[in-house]
Parts: C-alpha cells; structure tokens; sequence
C-alpha cells in the first residue's frame, strides 16, 4: 500500500500525549499512522497539501439501524410505541435480502460522507441467513469500518409460535459467521451481538444471550427502555451470576434508576447514547450528565434514518445542547442564575464521538484517535470554506460548525474513501435508483395490505 503525507494541517489528535498541533504533518503507510509531527521527511509518499485544513480521527457511529436507509423520513412522526408496531410488526416482515443489501450500503456510504469511519450497524431485521449475509456482504462493499450486530427480528408471533422476548440467541449463526466473513477479529468488519437484554426478553433467554457473548468474546449491546421491562429485576439477576462487566454496551438507558446505572458504571458497562431519536420518539432525555456525574462518558449513535439525519456531529452537537440545557435549567431552579461558565466543553463532545466510540467497541488501541501505529482512519475538513472560517478553536469549529459540506476526504485504513469532496465508489447513480425503488416497493406493500402508517 502506499504512503501518504499529509502536510502543514491543524491536526486534533484527540490523544491526550500528542494534543493539538498547527502546522503538522501526519504520515500514513499502509494502513496505519506512522508519524505525527512537524518537518516529516518521505521522499517516496505522496504530498496532501493540508493548509487550510483540520485533520480529526475518524468518526465512530455507535448505533445506527442501517438496514432502515430506504425508509427515511417516513416514521420522523410516530412515536417509540408506533415504531413497535408500524416498523417491526409491520414494514421490517416485508425485506428482502435484496432490501437488507441496498439499505445497509447506501446508509454506510452516506456515513462515510459525513466522516464516519467506523460503524456499529444494529441489524435487528434479519430473519433468514440470507438477510444477514446481505447486510455483511454491503458493509465490505462500502469500504467502512464496522462491527456488524447480529440481531433478530421482531415481528408479532403468529399462532403457535413464541414471542420473540422468548427466542434465545442464534448458536448457529454466531458459529457460522465466526467460521466464514467475520472471522478475522481485527478486519474491516467485525461480528458483535444485538441482544434483547433483561428489558426485552425472559430471563432465561437474557442468561444465555450473556453467556453466549462471553463464550465468544463478542460485545454484547442492546436497548434498555420504552415500556416495561419483561423482566423486572433482570439486572440484578444478570450481575449476581456475574456476567455483567466490560463488553456490555448498554444503548438508552433513559429509565435507569440512578442506583443501577452506578453499578452498571462501576462493572465497565458502556454506554451509547442516541439523542435525537430519544428526545424525539419519547424514550426520555438521554443520560449524557447523568453519566458525566459517574466520571463515566457516552459513545453517541445516529440510531434511525427512518426518522431522522445520519449526521453524527449533529447527533453529538444535540447531545450537547440538550445537557447544557439541561445543566442550566437546574442551575436556576437551584441558585436562581445560569452557571457562570459552560458545564461541558466542545471538546468533551468531540470525544463522545471518537475516543468514547473507540472504548464502546474495545478498539481504543486501534481506533478514535490519531497517534503512530493507530488505523489510518481519518477526516480532512476544508476549514476555508464560508461557513467556517476565519477559524479561532478548530474544536469549536469542528464540533459546533462542520456540515456535510465541509467534509473533504475521508480515509479508512489507508485507502481514501471520500476526495475532493466526493464519494470514490462507482455506480453510486445506479444504487441510489435501487434504494429509491426499495422504499417504494416496501411502502406500496405495506399500504397494499392495509397496514400504512
């Protein structure tokens, strides 16, 4: 692979040895970093001219249910109960492998336009075998970074049949995956779990989808909240036999008694936060402060594109407002006058997406941050451009000002994914007249049947 030296940027490296640095060059060979700093010398690379520009890691989405990409827009006005049942018990029993495939390529192509380089795409819509191999097969093809979560479905039961909160976690497919795509632990795609977790499921299901997780070393995510728990008390029941720690990632969290969520926090249990979506759809204000009061930090996820923007920095950008708000709000109700400074720096929700994104996923060593011997996972943002510059604090700039627009290039393991402000994959045309024919066949099916939204 080539080399590749990025020179006289602003580089925000998000390591806390490195720092910031103007003026500086980074050099990539191969896939990795190989040198961050000033006056790098290498003949034999290629020259980026970096004036002008902000170079940060790569992104991390740390929740998104890509296979919904066909469908944007159309549940942006139901709430978390009308999702249950128009999306689950409804749209998602009508994809195709064909309609996995498409939504998840385009839903990570568009990630990787807005900066992301690492995806965990939440794939809770795969039924069959080849539904699953659709969707592992179209995050290859985009040439994103990705731990791919191997859910299930979650339709009504039809007679005779059990509900879904009592189907245990596919063995099978755990093993099959594991011995054929995603059996290499550290390559582009990596294989993790979608379980339903004590809130939805028996509890005799919640232990083995645990255990199933530990056996294979695999992170173990899944929702926590919007209704009842099927099993009340199941946390409880989960770190009495022990299998509650590092691994878990737990995604909401909004109804967490603030005692259990310090246990949570305490065993190693991560957290990924959706903002939008759950100030939109009614899950509850998201838990950014209250994990920030713990000493502890939330990954941030886009979550549904069937509802809203897959913009992560917009998502962290949210994030922010909301607990700000939130922090000055009781500020008042306490002491009758906003805090006299700001609770939480840019820079704190800068790292939501990139160093938190990074831990969630076990990855810190590899990923979320630029430093030698780390992925080439990289974004280069032309700070030139009207809406941003004159630039003072590039975090700032980054963090509360960057659009689409200001995404030049985006690097994913050494290979540029994105340059000049355009995506580098072919026949984008062409799959983008496929999407648009899936959502249409999928919303034409559902009215046809009677069940439209």
């Amino acid at each position: 692979m080539a080399r590749i030296l990025i020179r006289a940027a602003t580089i925000l490296t998000m390591d806390d040895g490195l720092g910031d640095l103007a003026g500086a060059d980074l050099l990539v060979d191969g896939y990795r970093i190989a040198a961050i700093g000033r006056d790098i010398t290498a003949n034999d690379a290629e020259i980026v001219d970096g004036r002008g520009r902000i170079v940060i890691p790569g992104l991390i989405n740390a929740h998104m249910h890509t296979w919904q990409t066909a469908l944007r827009g159309f549940a942006a006005n139901w709430t978390l109960l009308e999702y249950f049942r128009r999306m689950h018990a409804g749209l998602a029993t009508l994809f195709r492998p064909d309609d996995i495939h498409i939504a998840t390529l385009l839903g990570a192509l568009n990630q990787i336009n807005h900066g992301v380089t690492t995806l965990v795409d939440w794939c809770h819509n795969n039924p069959t075998p080849a539904h699953t191999d659709a969707a592992v097969r179209a995050l290859f093809e985009s040439g994103i970074r990705a731990a791919f979560l191997h859910g299930s479905p979650k339709p009504n039961s039809k007679p005779g049949q059990p509900h879904f909160s009592e189907v245990p976690h596919p063995r099978s497919e755990v093993e099959r995956l594991l011995a054929g795509p995603l059996a290499n632990r550290d390559g582009l795609v990596t294989l993790g779990l979608a379980i339903l977790g004590p809130h939805y499921s028996t509890l005799e299901v919640a232990l083995h989808d645990f255990r199933l997780a530990r056996e294979f070393g695999l992170i173990a995510s899944m929702h926590q909240g919007g209704g009842p728990a099927k099993t009340p008390g199941g946390w409880e029941l989960l770190i009495k036999a022990g299998l509650v720690g590092r691994g878990i990632n737990v995604v909401h969290g909004n109804d967490l008694s603030d005692d259990l969520l310090k246990r949570l926090v305490d065993l190693g249990v991560s957290f990924s936060v959706t903002p939008e979506n759950e100030m939109i759809q009614g899950h509850g204000f998201p838990i950014t402060g209250r994990l920030l009061n713990l000493d502890a930090r939330p990954s941030i996820g886009v979550d549904l594109e069937s509802v809203l923007a897959g913009d992560l920095l917009g998502a962290a950008r949210t994030a922010l407002s909301a607990q700000r708000a939130l922090d000055n709000a009781e500020s008042r109700r306490a002491t009758g006058a906003i805090p006299e400074t700001t609770t939480i720096p840019v820079r704190e929700a800068l790292r939501w997406i990139t160093l938190e994104g990074a831990r969630m996923l076990g990855r810190e060593d590899q990923i979320g941050s630029l430093a030698p011997g780390k992925f080439a996972d990289l974004v280069v943002i032309d700070a030139q451009a009207l809406n941003l510059s004159p630039v003072h604090d590039p975090v700032a700039s980054v963090l509360m000002q960057v659009s689409l627009a200001n995404i030049e290039a985006v690097m994913i393991g050494g290979v540029w994914r994105k340059r000049d402000g355009r995506l580098l994959f072919d026949s984008l045309a062409q799959r983008q007249r496929e999407l648009a024919q899936s959502g249409e066949r999928l919303v034409r099916e559902i009215e046809r049947q009677g069940r439209a939204p």
